[in-house]
């Protein structure tokens, strides 16, 4: 079993989702069980990204249940519109949510913490299911209310799910091959790093653009599971990312 995590450029529109959708059946056809992890639909402008969610009204304010609440379905909304386009293509899935996907928060709202994951349910409907689509940046308090996880939450989403559920490893499909000396977009020459250790890729993340949040390469490394850094367009390798030897 992999888990698959697609961000928000990758989900923007049905051409990049087709990419998603041929990814998540080619690692069907490799490990048997994915675990897919979306963020929401876009970025800033688009119509069902996080951002345009929380524009809806002023009234909104930030690190409130209200503001979680509608910062949620973002993500929401990509799992339901992902796994309408799978099952399109041929792949029967289910999507988990909520009390369903077992993600316990603690902590503030707009910035909780992942406290457990009950995976029981995940692992059942897997013995019918060899799909699954979970959304990202979220989980569920003791009170039942919607939280959030921080900006490039997701991340973390996947990687917790990856230690909790013990998957061979963690797949990120990005707009580039991997990961890079330096951002692709201004330099040109840059190139890809085919491994690094996770000591060698957290310094890495200490930009204004890391490929993933630190936050969840910080769980990452705890954890001790491996990460891939891919490109959404091919199936090639791109940057494997491995625990320390202790």
């Amino acid at each position: 079993m992999i888990i698959q995590k697609f961000g928000g450029a990758a989900m923007k529109d049905r051409a990049m989702r087709r990419l998603c959708i041929d990814r998540i059946q080619e690692g069907l056809k490799s490990h048997e069980k994915v675990i897919v992890v979306v963020s929401a639909i876009g970025r800033q402008e688009s119509p069902y990204s996080t951002d345009r969610l929380l524009s809806i009204t002023p009234s909104f304010k930030p690190s409130t249940a209200s503001w979680d609440l509608a910062a949620s379905c973002g993500e929401l909304i990509a799992s339901a519109v992902l796994s309408a386009e799978l099952e399109e293509a041929g792949t029967v899935n289910k999507v988990m949510h909520s009390m369903n996907s077992g993600i316990k928060t603690v902590g503030q709202f707009g910035n909780a913490t992942i406290e457990t994951i009950e995976t029981s349910y995940i692992e059942k409907t897997l013995q019918s299911h060899k799909c699954l689509i979970i959304p990202g940046f979220q989980g569920l308090n003791a009170a039942g209310d919607y939280m959030t996880l921080g900006r490039g939450g997701s991340d973390l989403t996947a990687i917790a799910l990856g230690s909790s559920l013990k998957a061979s490893h963690v797949e990120f499909f990005k707009d580039v091959p991997g990961v890079m000396s330096a951002d692709p977009h201004i330099y040109k020459d840059a190139e890809k790093f085919a491994s690094l250790t996770i000591d060698e890729f957290l310094p890495l993340l200490d930009c204004t653009r890391p490929v993933i949040q630190k936050r969840a390469a910080l769980h990452a490394k705890e954890t001790a599971i491996p990460l891939c850094v891919r490109g959404i367009a091919v199936a090639e390798e791109g940057t494997w990312i491995t625990p320390c030897s202790s």
